[in-house]
């Protein structure tokens, strides 16, 4: 379930991206997130500052068309992927067949402007007419565009932890959606743990607290002891097949 919460909400800040190269900068909110965890420790800080590095040199020089290339590819990996997150359907940014409900308005990319005008041009180029026409979404033009240099303002908030008040603003600010979220991850976590044992007659299911005990050693490092005998554990597969697994 951890999963599936955090590949919907990866596709639904792909979709919001305003243009593709905005992903990159969705990567780089991940990274500075995780530089703010180990803000402590020198030795791997210059390693992730090294990805950045790499990062920028690597997507930095690549044109519109091949960022597009990359957020269609990323798009068509997730297209069948209509997993129902609680969140997003209290939220209304979800509907009940787990499809996606994308904003009309917002802001225009950076270095586009509004819609609502039409420029008319004779054959020399030069303007001959202007047209006005009425938009039905309410569009609002950047203020500047997001740094993409290892440090940096990256003004858009996609990618950034979505509990917290400031990306909640911005998501109420930019797209209209006002109603926070139903509760932190942690929270959520914990209280479907909770629900998995809370009933003293019913055995739990062995699978069930082998997730949460999985789970439990990637969030604290908790050792878990594993019952004697018989098979423990589960696989996740992320592909189809194993063909495509491997």
């Amino acid at each position: 379930q951890l999963y599936d919460l955090m590949t919907m909400a990866f596709k639904y800040q792909v979709l919001l991206c305003p243009r593709p190269r905005d992903i990159l900068l969705v990567t780089f909110n991940h990274l500075d997130a995780i530089k703010d965890f180990i803000s402590d420790a020198p030795g791997i800080l210059n390693q992730v500052d090294e990805t950045f590095r790499r990062l920028i040199e690597t997507y930095n020089c690549l044109s519109d068309g091949e960022f597009q290339l990359i957020r269609q590819t990323l798009l068509i990996f997730f297209q069948d992927m209509h997993i129902r997150v609680s969140i997003f359907l209290k939220d209304k940014v979800q509907n009940s067949n787990g499809r996606f409900v994308l904003p009309i308005s917002g802001p225009v990319p950076w270095g586009t402007e509004v819609p609502g005008l039409i420029r008319i041009f004779n054959h020399k180029g030069v303007e001959v007419k202007r047209a006005e026409f009425t938009t039905a979404g309410n569009y609002v033009t950047p203020q500047r565009e997001g740094s993409f240099e290892l440090y940096g303002d990256r003004v858009l908030k996609l990618g950034t932890n979505m509990t917290r008040m400031e990306y909640q603003k911005y998501m109420k600010d930019i797209y209209g959606i006002s109603k926070p979220l139903a509760a932190p991850i942690s929270q959520i976590i914990a209280q479907r743990a909770h629900c998995c044992f809370l009933q003293e007659n019913i055995a739990p299911n062995p699978l069930a607290k082998e997730e949460l005990n999985f789970l439990a050693r990637l969030l604290g490092g908790l050792d878990i002891q594993k019952p004697a005998g018989g098979e423990t554990g589960f696989r996740l597969n992320l592909f189809t097949t194993d063909e495509e697994e491997e």
